[in-house]
């Protein structure tokens, strides 16, 4: 009993997350891109709307990255990339249209090293659909800008409301640790060259700070 109460949120507190998860989400249009990449993460909800929007038409080539998932390397033991790939197929993606880059440990290493192995493919990449958790939606977009500057990006992740993203991770502490880690990187990260920089809205800068006040804080960097 006592581990559900550490993991329940306040209705304040959701209210604050909730701002900065919708932040997070660029609400780019899809439309048919020349590639996708779907970012290696802890969840298979990634590899599922890959398969969705494949069979849509959005895309010919998908892109799985990622190794080993540094903070549960134990749920995909022989890295994020082999295992969404096997979801994928499972979906029904044919084998053909997708390529696995599986030595990526950070989203920088997920679009260079997807960039290089669509390269070496013979692709000539203009455009590229990133697929990622809903709240990376942002710092994907930014570091994409920075590493990838001469090509179009379009972010994408599942279409679900906060609640629901809640329930189907089902520790509500984590996510929004999860929410304030990835705000920070966006903040930071232009600072350290990974990506460009991106406006904070006032109300979603004192969401995160209060936050952090709050102890939302097992997804920061470390230093």
């Amino acid at each position: 009993m006592t581990t559900e109460i550490q993991r329940a949120i306040t209705d304040d507190q959701r209210r604050r997350a909730k701002l900065i998860w919708d932040y997070h989400q660029m609400g780019h249009e899809l439309r048919p891109t020349d590639a996708a990449i779907g970012l290696g993460s802890h969840d298979l909800g990634v590899p599922a709307f890959c398969a969705e929007l494949y069979r849509a038409g959005l895309f010919p080539t998908l892109v799985f990255s990622g190794g080993p998932n540094p903070t549960r390397p134990g749920h995909f033991p022989r890295g994020e990339a082999v295992h969404f790939h096997e979801h994928a197929l499972a979906l029904g993606v044919p084998d053909e249209a997708v390529l696995v880059e599986p030595k990526a440990r950070n989203t920088g290493q997920n679009i260079t090293f997807s960039r290089d192995v669509l390269a070496a493919a013979g692709l000539d990449v203009k455009t590229v659909l990133l697929v990622a958790m809903p709240y990376m939606e942002r710092r994907a977009f930014a570091t994409a800008r920075k590493v990838w500057p001469e090509v179009e990006v379009i972010c994408a992740s599942a279409p679900l409301e906060f609640d629901d993203y809640l329930k189907t991770i089902g520790d509500e502490t984590l996510v929004v640790d999860q929410l304030v880690g990835d705000l920070q990187r966006v903040i930071e990260y232009p600072k350290l060259g990974f990506a460009i920089e991106q406006d904070v809205p006032e109300d979603v800068h004192a969401a995160y700070q209060s936050l952090l006040e709050d102890g939302f804080d097992s997804r920061l960097l470390t230093t």
